[in-house]
């Protein structure tokens, strides 16, 4: 009751809203990265500013997935917070599975969140899950490898140039892969990199009447683009690595160069946790001249179910986890590099973070990725690296697995195409979109 007593003289710096707010045991579902594990090791901090006490259960991406939309479409009740993204929030928020954010406090200062986050976590002008970080996706790359190979990474590299570097920085005999790229299955995973792929090679899930787009040549010059690069300079197994797997490849100077989420400049420039550490480089993820680059926006935010008796206190959390004074306690602890990035404006505004060497291209990256106008062709979907309807999650999965089985060598590029050809126009017309 003391630590309780003092929040309420107005310990913490950041102004909750605890008067008559009894001490919760709030539980939260979060995904296993790196970001997240950092908050849950400084979570003390909230209990001693709320005397709300936490419980964690961390999960898989795959998994976190699986488990929070059965859990909100079942009205289930295991969770008082989930880590969402911008797939889910308009949706849930649409169907009323989500606890509106249009009461944090002043202190909070909404208005600071990056407007493509705010944006993308919102529906009907209304925020929904408050942004925990956001993210792109870009090049990080060894710059000593590079400098071997007798090559010079441009900021804004095209695919072909990728691949002839890949290629020269590649040496079997060493264990260094040229490139590491996601293959695992899963809509998120695998299925998130190889459709922000195909977006810059002309390719589109849909037409503007909803029928399935994989039987286009587009689809097909990417795949076999991704496969014939990846045979040639990546490592084995690639078909099962995720974003997690190819970090771990990428810190231990496996890798010449890995195209993932901007978020992970951090964790590949920690000297702590990366044997590469000062020779990592970052571009713009690549393009092949048609006006669509291959990056990505995502945010992983919190969110409330509308089922939890714990509102309130939720709220204080994520006000707590997402807000200005958040960032500042990263930073006093872990230092400027390892603070969440992508979600606030005043960050990249901030002296401390303005010369860090991953933070411009982080938000130079944020800012190019247009939700609303991602394709090549016209396509009826919002989103980048997903279509923000609800039937996509299930359909990209299934295609995410057809994908990975070409990976793995147990079926042909054109085989999986009319698979998905078939599984997408099927669920399509089912839905009721056909």
């Amino acid at each position: 009751m003391k630590i309780f007593v003092r929040a309420l003289l107005g310990a913490s710096a950041l102004s909750f809203a605890v008067s008559g707010v009894s001490a919760e045991t709030l539980t939260i579902a979060t995904v296993n990265n790196g970001d997240m594990i950092r908050m849950q090791g400084l979570t003390d901090d909230f209990t001693e500013k709320t005397g709300h006490t936490v419980e964690w259960v961390t999960l898989e991406e795959n998994v976190l997935r699986q488990r929070v939309t059965t859990d909100i479409t079942t009205k289930g009740g295991a969770f008082d917070i989930m880590t969402i993204g911008m797939y889910e929030t308009p949706i849930w928020g649409a169907n009323g599975w989500l606890v509106p954010l249009d009461d944090l406090s002043e202190d909070y200062d909404v208005e600071d969140i990056l407007p493509a986050m705010a944006g993308g976590l919102s529906h009907d002008g209304t925020l929904y899950a408050a942004p925990f970080y956001g993210e792109s996706s870009m090049i990080m790359y060894r710059t000593d490898l590079m400098e071997k190979a007798g090559m010079s990474m441009p900021e804004a590299p095209t695919w072909d140039f990728i691949r002839k570097a890949a290629a020269a920085m590649t040496d079997r005999d060493n264990d260094i892969n040229g490139i590491c790229l996601r293959g695992k299955a899963g809509w998120g995973e695998g299925g998130a990199f190889i459709t922000a792929m195909s977006n810059s090679f002309g390719a589109r899930w849909f037409d503007m009447d909803w029928n399935a787009q994989f039987d286009t040549q587009p689809w097909k010059d990417t795949l076999e683009f991704f496969v014939g690069m990846m045979s040639e300079s990546g490592p084995a197994g690639y078909a099962t690595n995720g974003f997690n797997e190819n970090l771990s490849l990428f810190q231990q100077g496996k890798c010449g160069m890995w195209i993932d989420a901007t978020v992970a400049a951090s964790f590949v420039t920690n000297p702590d946790e990366s044997t590469v550490a000062d020779s990592v480089g970052f571009a713009l993820a690549p393009d092949n001249g048609l006006g669509k680059r291959s990056n990505w926006l995502w945010a992983w935010a919190l969110g409330i179910p509308a089922g939890t008796q714990k509102a309130d206190a939720a709220k204080e959390f994520i006000e707590w986890a997402t807000s200005k004074d958040y960032i500042q306690l990263v930073a006093e602890n872990e230092g400027w590099a390892n603070v969440p990035p992508g979600a606030r404006t005043s960050l990249y505004e901030n002296p401390n973070y303005k010369d860090i060497p991953f933070a411009k291209m982080t938000l130079k990256s944020i800012l190019t990725a247009d939700p609303n106008d991602s394709t090549v062709e016209p396509s009826p979907y919002v989103g980048v690296q997903f279509a923000a309807i609800p039937e996509f999650a299930g359909i990209a999965t299934e295609v995410s697995q057809e994908f990975s089985a070409v990976y793995a060598g147990q079926q042909t590029v054109d085989e999986a195409l009319a698979k998905a050809q078939a599984i997408t126009n099927d669920a399509m017309e089912a839905a009721g979109y056909r």
